[in-house]
């Protein structure tokens, strides 16, 4: 699998009302896709799983939730120069 198909089937969680990342879930799904992939980091962790919990229980109800991975990125700053922050993956099937 190249990158490109890989960011094809991947959401990536951020400020946004939870809504939003669930149409955008529901239209991949919609589009043909049998897997998504739900990415998010930091204070985003919990809307990524929100919107996981909103997908399986009131959109894409045979959906399932494959695998969680979760992990630490490294992110330079100007101030502090580099940055630990938490983050997580969720792999949806349909």
């Amino acid at each position: 699998m190249t990158e490109d198909s890989e960011d094809d089937n991947t959401v990536y969680i951020g400020s946004k009302t939870a809504m939003s990342y669930v149409h955008a879930v529901v239209t991949q799904f919609n589009e043909g896709q049998e897997t998504v992939h739900i990415k998010a980091r930091g204070k985003a962790i919990s809307r990524a799983v929100d919107v996981t919990e909103f997908i399986r229980n009131r959109f894409v109800e045979e959906a399932e939730v494959e695998n969680v991975e979760i992990g630490t990125d490294q992110i330079q700053t100007d101030e502090d120069g580099e940055l630990n922050v938490s983050s997580i993956q969720i792999d949806l099937t349909k």
